[in-house]
């Protein structure tokens, strides 16, 4: 099998530049709103070589995005020439300057071509150069993505308050078509729900104006009203545009809610995540450290897109100078640290992680040179210490940033004894850290962590708990007395963001409480759907109805109905009900440690690298089969070993 031939540029670039542009993507009341925080783009110039011992002659020819030239043993030819190689050493160098977009090339040849291989340079760095799997034709521009587009039409058009209201039936992200029965311009309301497309005067988008001839960009909707009309005089078509992923995922119960709460989690991930992770398709459409970090885990057990991912981390990180925080927020920044161990145990892919470690290490500095003698982390001028939206006592130094600090140098500790460097230091400020951490927020009296023991206020949110479970911080006596005092306790406030329910489920998974989990993800899911969603949203509070429940930000309609956090039941699910995880980077070796109690009958399917894993339960039975070797079945305390293709089935007590 031929290897493949791709665009190639220096490593990063291509996510980099196309991360720029999707931080540019915002639109907020007709107004354009670029990202607040410093954005990187990519290199404008950049050298690709490779040296061949050739047994014959052959001929290639370079494309490339820029302006530049090929240079052969020292002699230098014209971009899109056939250019000939002889028999024996041929050096080759490409240089190729862009001004304005990503420095590329497509080498098109029989033996020499851009495939793995190449080096590339921005003549201070010299990495393998890098690819997507999105850019191996040589008439693609990697500046520009190509969407795919389908044509939805709505599922139902009504006239109401005096105009007619399209519901499309789904979430749509793309633009619309528009067909007018009469001579008069129209104004387009559009809105996640019924209610903000009604509300001509509030609405998060508007476009006055239109026939049929206006540009309509872009935008994120599921319902559509037209004031002032009537059905005859309008009809529309909605344009979804997406970037096509694979999804080999299945989960389907005797229990309709839960399939259904697993296949809205799966569109709104899916609808959120096209060339990179984002929050939300309608109103940011930014790529957020924190928010990227919880998509990769739910990805993990759906589609298993390793590109998606890759590319999320390079464009949060950029160029390695550091300007400020990832979007600004100290702890989204830790996150992304660890997010790259997640990315390096889902695949096993050492070649990213040895090209994206160097950018860890100088972002750990970036942490380092920003602690006090404690070895705590503080917010400095501009920086974000958000952690969630809630009432967290955030004077001095956070309890919750020390917790991810932690982890921060665990996971140097870990990607540094995979590609054999130096751990000496991270091991140093780890252990001191955990101490400090231990000695100054953990209270006694309180039976858990507080937030800030600066303060003196011994304020106790979940937030700090929660982390010290997940990262094992604490022996199992503190974990109970915070399972028991913070976790359990329903006089600890509330929280309410899917985005912080994701970590604290987590916990109470790790803790053994999937009873608790199940009835959350039934209740807390299960009540969005009861509004009406058909993606999960943002924020849910139970107790908001109406109007108010679209609220958030100040705005009447700032909250996001389809947000990638939203939909961690299937990390749940898949991790800790199906009892899926890789024990070894890039599952050379996995558990299946099922907890299914509650599912009389149940037929999953799961990725894994390289493969996937089948579970069926029918009563007490339970048979499994998995595409690779290296799996291992555990039930009730037995262990099974799983040769590939080959199911096993046992009988559950």
């Amino acid at each position: 099998m031929n290897p493949t031939t791709y665009w190639i540029w220096y490593p990063g670039d291509f996510s980099i530049h196309q991360g720029m542009l999707q931080n540019f993507a915002r639109e907020e009341r007709g107004m354009g709103w670029p990202a607040y925080w410093y954005i990187d783009d990519c290199n404008r110039n950049v050298k690709f070589s490779r040296t061949y011992n050739l047994d014959k002659p052959t001929e290639f020819k370079v494309y490339a995005h820029g302006t530049g030239y090929v240079d052969i043993n020292g002699n230098k030819h014209r971009l899109g020439e056939s250019l000939k190689c002889d028999p024996g050493r041929n050096v080759i160098t490409i240089f190729v300057g862009n001004t304005t977009g990503l420095p590329c090339v497509y080498i098109d040849g029989t033996v020499i071509k851009s495939d793995n291989g190449w080096q590339a340079s921005n003549f201070v760095s010299t990495f393998s150069a890098g690819n997507d799997p999105l850019f191996t034709k040589k008439d693609q521009d990697p500046n520009v993505i190509e969407y795919q587009k389908i044509k939805v039409q709505p599922a139902r058009i009504q006239e109401i308050n005096n105009g007619v209201l399209f519901d499309f039936g789904r979430a749509v992200n793309g633009s619309l078509r528009l067909k007018l029965h009469q001579s008069d311009k129209v104004t387009i309301c559009y809105g996640e729900s019924q209610t903000e497309a009604l509300d001509v005067g509030m609405c998060y988008y508007k476009q006055d104006d239109v026939d049929e001839e206006s540009v309509i960009r872009r935008r994120a909707f599921r319902f559509v009203f037209i004031p002032n009309v009537k059905k005859n005089q309008v009809a529309l078509i909605a344009i979804h545009e997406y970037v096509p992923k694979n999804n080999i995922s299945e989960f389907k119960t005797d229990n309709q809610l839960i399939n259904k709460i697993w296949d809205i989690s799966t569109e709104t991930l899916n609808l959120c995540s096209d060339v990179f992770f984002i929050d939300g398709i309608k109103r940011d459409r930014w790529i957020w450290a924190g928010d990227a970090y919880q998509a990769n885990f739910i990805n993990q057990y759906s589609f298993f897109n390793e590109d998606v991912d890759k590319r999320t981390l390079l464009a949060l990180r950029g160029q390695n100078d550091i300007k400020q925080h990832m979007n600004t927020i100290v702890d989204y920044s830790m996150l992304w640290v660890i997010g790259v161990l997640n990315h390096y145990e889902m695949t096993g892919d050492t070649n990213f992680l040895k090209m994206v470690f160097p950018k860890m290490e100088s972002m750990v500095q970036y942490f380092i040179t920003q602690t006090n003698e404690k070895g705590f982390i503080y917010g400095r001028k501009n920086d974000w210490i958000f952690v969630d939206w809630s009432e967290i006592d955030k004077e001095g130094t956070v309890a919750a940033e020390q917790a991810l600090l932690i982890e921060v140098y665990k996971t140097m500790i870990t990607c540094g004894s995979v590609l054999d460097k130096p751990i000496g230091k991270y091991q140093v400020l780890h252990d001191q850290l955990l101490g400090n951490f231990i000695e100054y927020f953990w209270s006694s009296q309180k039976g858990a962590f507080i937030d800030s023991y600066e303060s003196g206020k011994c304020h106790v949110t979940r937030h700090a708990n929660i982390f010290a479970i997940l990262f094992d911080l604490i022996d199992d006596d503190k974990k109970q007395s915070i399972l028991n005092n913070v976790l359990l306790n329903d006089g600890i406030l509330q929280i309410t963001t899917p985005y912080f329910k994701f970590f604290e489920q987590d916990a109470l998974c790790k803790m053994g409480h999937q009873d608790i989990v199940y009835k959350t993800i039934v209740n807390y899911w299960g009540g969005m759907l009861n509004n009406d969603a058909v993606t999960f949203w943002e924020e849910y509070d139970p107790t908001k109805s109406g109007k108010d429940m679209y609220a958030m930000y100040g705005d009447p309609y700032g909250k996001s109905l389809c947000h990638a956090w939203g939909a961690s039941p299937i990390y749940l699910l898949g991790r800790y009900f199906v009892g899926l995880y890789p024990t070894r980077p890039g599952y050379r070796e996995f558990n299946i440690e099922p907890n299914l109690s509650n599912f009389k009958k149940l037929h999953v399917v799961l990725p894994v690298k390289s493969g996937k894993v089948t579970v069926e339960k029918d009563g007490e039975n339970l048979s499994v089969i998995a595409t690779r070797d290296g799996g291992t079945l555990i039930v009730d305390n037995h262990e099974y070993a799983l040769a590939a293709n080959k199911e096993l089935s046992v009988q559950l007590k």
